[in-house]
């Protein structure tokens, strides 16, 4: 029924009249919408363009049963009717005749009136839409606004009091600062005396708090100088001007310390200092501005936390750099170049990385002073581009092959280094370096010269040393050749001490031959005169120690023979006082101490077995001391004789029998006591208390004083 009505409506509408077709808002190539199969139908309209000739609507029901119109036969009754004739021919035998043509006169029936009651109620529809379509317009027309003036183009000083009220009211309406500021132009600059003049300072005021309100806005925002910038231009009559000075200041105050903090946070951050940096950050928080308190600290606590971030991987890149080695110093520099430009250790990052660049060129230089020129030049090689080193790298490169050169050690590869070195020009970074291989080079050629013209004073005829080491001599501290022509001189001074000094050395040797202390003696004499400092001094000082050694042990010997003398024959104590007379030193020290050894853990062991045997007999006594105390049977004499009997130590058997005793003893103190208990709890328990700690006794007897104390009767206060 709904489609039904819905198609219905374009027929309908192509009924008006041609005034209500050209009001409706279409598309030069639109067309009127074709009916639809149920319903009415309708010839096809033209095109929008020919509107004079509406198509009108032709009634469904119109056309004669038996007619053979199109639209007819597309509008079936239902979706699953039949053909009347199809239906017999295939059901003869099911339904009589005169009864399918009774039921098709009814469904006719039936369809024309559905199609009428649609037909009223699309009118019904229409007609209230127009109804409401026509007061809509009639209430817009009565309540239409009269048009707003174009303020922008008044021109003021001939305008009207009213226009400037007009335009400022409009201008405030807007709630900008800059608006109502312009309002208050407009109407301040009526005249004292003018009718509207109260009007204009009441306006004036009322927008004065309100610009006032929006500049606080604006601070609050975050826009400091167009704050200040709206409040200086209330006008100074007013009262809200009075607050204008103070709640500029009261801005500055705060933005300053907000920039303050703001700036601590960052140099803290430059110095990886995290909790100084989030510090500074929350005091943006005790701020009254919500521009600091929200959207700066927000992104100052972002940074924060990045560069913390960047800072970890920054200090373990440090790390790794002071490890030191290639490789460490190459992960290092692979974390630092993680740091990106808009974090705030970046700059950080890049002068680290700079660092850790210097670090591996120093490396490639130790490299260098090992003589390995490749491995030298293949660790500048790997410096990163960002450490911003490539003309040290270009310095260094030169310089190694120069040095690479200077290490053959011949005027000829010494000259061509400092050739090599002069390509390095004044503006260079390693130049002052180059220059002072070049001079330590020219030194060295000049060194090599000296020396050359000593070593050919020593290979002439009759090799004269002397004065080949005066040549060497003047070779001066600060050349390189310095150290060289020591190292020669003092091989030429050897050669010559060692011709002075053999004879004398050799007649030591003789002098010795006899092996007897008068003669042994003279050779130390005669090697004595080979000072220290010559070249046969240790040699001299190795036969003197020989020689002294001969003579400790001719010295010696009778002590050591006479000793084991003594101690063969039993007597330990002297031959121990007789090998004493062997000092610390000589030669047969430690044989004489050897041979004592067993000699003195002999008397030692005599005196260990007297002493046990004193002590067992001193033991004995004070056990049987003890027994005697104890006989008396009296709690006191107990008491005694366990003390007396706790004093034994030693030995283990004597301390024992004494630890027995005292356990005996314990319990006979509290069997003494307990007899007690019953007509004097008192003396009992000072009984009981004499038995010692550790016996078995003991612990009987605390639980027997607890109850005996509790027998005690209380003396009444």
């Amino acid at each position: 029924m709904a489609r039904r009505g819905n198609s219905e409506r374009p027929a309908r509408q192509t009924s008006r009249p041609k005034e209500e077709w050209q009001g409706e808002p279409r598309s030069a190539g639109q067309s009127i919408p074709p009916l639809t199969p149920h319903g009415t139908g309708a010839v096809p309209s033209k095109s929008a363009g020919d509107r004079s000739t509406p198509v009108m609507p032709v009634p469904v029901h119109s056309v004669k049963t038996g007619e053979t119109s199109p639209r007819r036969q597309r509008s079936p009754l239902s979706p699953n009717r039949k053909d009347p004739a199809q239906t017999a021919s295939s059901n003869k035998d099911a339904v009589p005749l005169v009864r399918r043509s009774q039921g098709s006169q009814l469904r006719q029936f039936s369809d024309r009136w559905r199609r009428r009651l649609l037909n009223w109620k699309t009118l019904l529809i229409f007609s209230f839409i127009a109804c409401g379509g026509s007061a809509a317009l009639a209430l817009a027309y009565i309540f239409q606004l009269p048009g707003l003036p174009n303020c922008p183009a008044v021109f003021w000083p001939l305008a009207s009091a009213s226009m400037r009220f007009e335009c400022a009211r409009i201008a405030a309406s807007k709630q900008t600062a800059k608006d109502l500021l312009e309002a208050i132009t407009l109407v301040d600059g009526l005249p004292a005396d003018h009718a509207m003049r109260e009007e204009a300072n009441r306006l004036v005021e009322l927008w004065s708090q309100e610009v006032l309100k929006l500049a606080e806005e604006s601070f609050q925002a975050g826009k400091l100088k167009e704050a200040i910038d709206a409040a200086r231009k209330i006008p100074a009559r007013v009262t809200a001007h009075q607050l204008v000075e103070e709640q500029i200041k009261r801005w500055q105050t705060i933005w300053a310390a907000a920039e303050k903090a703001y700036q601590t946070a960052e140099a803290a951050m430059k110095k990886r200092q995290w909790r100084q940096a989030f510090q500074s950050a929350i005091e943006l928080l005790n701020l009254d501005n919500r521009y600091w308190q929200t959207t700066k600290y927000d992104e100052l606590t972002n940074r924060i936390n990045t560069a913390r971030i960047d800072g970890n991987k920054l200090y373990e890149a440090e790390r790794l750099a002071d490890d030191g080695g290639l490789a460490n110093l190459l992960e290092a520099v692979k974390l630092a170049e993680q740091i990106r430009p808009e974090s705030d250790i970046y700059p950080l990052a890049q002068a680290k990385i700079k660092g850790f660049g210097r670090k591996m060129l120093a490396l490639a230089e130790e490299t260098l002073e090992r003589k390995n020129l490749q491995e030298a030049i293949a660790i500048v090689n790997k410096i990163p581009k960002n450490a911003k080193l490539e003309e040290e790298i270009k310095d260094f490169t030169i310089l190694a092959n120069a040095q690479s050169q200077a290490w053959l050690d011949t005027v000829v590869n010494l000259e061509a280094a400092i050739s090599q070195a002069q390509r390095i020009q004044p503006k260079r970074p390693l130049y002052k370096k180059a220059q002072q291989w070049i001079t330590r080079w020219q030194y060295s050629i000049t060194g090599l010269a000296q020396l050359e013209r000593a070593r050919l004073l020593v290979q002439a005829r009759g090799g004269n040393l002397e004065a080949a080491i005066a040549a060497a001599s003047l070779i001066s501290p600060s050349n390189p050749r310095y150290r060289e022509a020591q190292t020669q001189i003092q091989s030429w001074q050897s050669e010559i001490q060692v011709a002075q000094d053999r004879p004398v050395l050799d007649q030591a040797e003789q002098l010795a031959l006899p092996a007897d202390v008068a003669s042994l003696q003279a050779a130390i004499n005669q090697a004595t005169q080979i000072t220290s400092g010559r070249a046969l001094y240790k040699e001299a000082q190795g036969r003197i120690q020989q020689w002294t050694s001969q003579i400790q042990q001719i010295q010696d010997q009778p002590y050591l023979d006479q000793a084991r003398a003594y101690a063969d024959a039993g007597n330990l104590r002297t031959a121990i006082k007789i090998i004493e007379q062997i000092r610390s030193g000589r030669s047969l020290y430690n044989e004489a101490q050897t041979a004592a050894a067993p000699w003195r853990k002999q008397i030692q062991a005599e005196v260990d077995q007297a002493q046990a045997q004193s002590d067992l007999a001193q033991a004995q006594r004070t056990l049987q001391e003890a027994r005697q105390i104890a006989s008396v049977g009296l709690p006191a004499s107990l008491a005694n004789a366990i003390q007396l009997a706790n004093q034994i130590n030693r030995p283990a058997a004597l301390r024992s029998e004494a630890a027995t005793a005292v356990n005996e003893w314990s319990l006979q103190l509290l069997q003494l006591a307990q007899q007690q208990a019953t007509s004097n709890p008192a003396a009992a328990i000072a009984i009981a208390q004499r038995i010692p700690s550790g016996t078995p006794a003991h612990l009987e007897a605390q639980t027997q004083i607890a109850t005996w104390q509790k027998m005690i009767p209380v003396p009444i206060q």
